[in-house]
């Protein structure tokens, strides 16, 4: 079969990370799968003519609204992969939320990485929970008529987990990665806390800053270090300016994937700040990786990561940081892996 398959693929972010793993798998599984950036396509009508100039027989969006609102109306089956701000963020905003139920109405089957994003998308536009098989079986039915199902069945999201694979870089060179951070001090007795995320208001990266430099100032080997490329120039500059003045925490731009796994693998913990997460690709990483995962209390956070356990959560910046905070960490990572 020839997919379509759209999703907004700005380099080195979690929602371009998961749409090329998507693509990979569906290729594995015998599929032609064309991986476009939403953000390429200006209206229907383009989609449109590309449909047919790739003799396109079915599409997929991963986010309900960035890519799901460019695929009804083009008389091909289409499926959805909740992103996480299109049911956290943009369910709030009256227009996108009509968009994205006409979309999910109209989609023959939607994806959910967790129980708890598809609980919210059932009590958003009131979908009758399922009972079926696994959605990429759902999917294959196009091949044997599925033209014949009813469009608007309500029994139509299914949760199936992120797959993840991590390929740390073997030439990375933490200690020259230490230099570029400006972190001048022995590797041996540093505690890196590690921020992975686009600069963007939604990640919150500016949480934690506080809290940390505080940290810092009780234990000079504490650093957290934000690693992420420049989504939002506005709030990129205001990233910037906050953390040059801010001791203890350091600002990194955005690295190949390997060269992060890298990072990953030698830092002391990873940190989630976010606001609002689906299924953050940077916490899975780094649990694959055998690294303790700090992260925000938020259901997308809960969802993955059960506290004292698989990591800690936390709900406010204090709770984050200090001896205890460590401690617990090392003793999460014990228990699990």
């Amino acid at each position: 079969m020839r997919l379509l398959f759209l999703a907004v693929l700005r380099r080195h972010t979690g929602n371009a990370i998961t749409a090329q793993r998507v693509r990979d798998h569906l290729e594995a599984a015998g599929h032609v799968c064309i991986l476009k950036d939403a953000l390429d396509f200006e209206s229907p009508s383009e989609i449109s003519s590309f449909i047919k100039a790739e003799s396109l027989e079915a599409a997929m969006a991963l986010h309900l609204y960035r890519g799901g609102r460019l695929l009804p109306g083009h008389g091909i089956p289409f499926g959805i992969i909740f992103g996480g701000t299109d049911l956290n963020e943009d369910v709030k905003q009256g227009e996108k939320n009509k968009v994205m139920g006409k979309v999910l109405e109209e989609a023959r089957f939607a994806v959910a990485f967790t129980e708890s994003m598809k609980e919210t998308a059932q009590r958003q536009w009131k979908y009758r929970k399922q009972d079926r098989s696994h959605w990429l079986s759902h999917a294959r039915s196009w091949h044997r008529g599925a033209q014949k199902a009813d469009p608007h069945a309500k029994d139509k999201i299914y949760v199936q987990s992120q797959g993840i694979a991590t390929v740390p870089s073997t030439t990375f060179n933490w200690n020259t990665f230490l230099q570029r951070s400006e972190i001048n001090q022995s590797a041996d007795n540093l505690h890196v806390f590690l921020l992975i995320c686009g600069l963007r208001e939604v990640k919150d990266p500016l949480y934690l800053v506080d809290a940390f430099s505080e940290w810092h100032r009780e234990e000079p080997n504490v650093y957290m270090v934000i690693v992420g490329p420049e989504v939002d120039p506005v709030f990129t500059r205001e990233v910037k300016a906050k953390v040059k003045r801010t001791a203890g925490v350091r600002l990194i731009g955005e690295m190949a994937q390997e060269d992060l796994h890298a990072v990953v693998k030698n830092c002391f913990a990873v940190v989630n700040s976010s606001v609002s997460e689906g299924m953050s690709a940077a916490i899975l990483e780094a649990m694959d990786l055998e690294v303790p995962v700090l992260a925000r209390n938020i259901p997308g956070n809960a969802a993955v990561v059960k506290h004292g356990v698989t990591g800690l959560l936390f709900s406010s910046p204090q709770l984050s940081r200090g001896a205890r905070a460590k401690q617990d960490l090392g003793q999460s990572v014990g228990v699990v892996w």
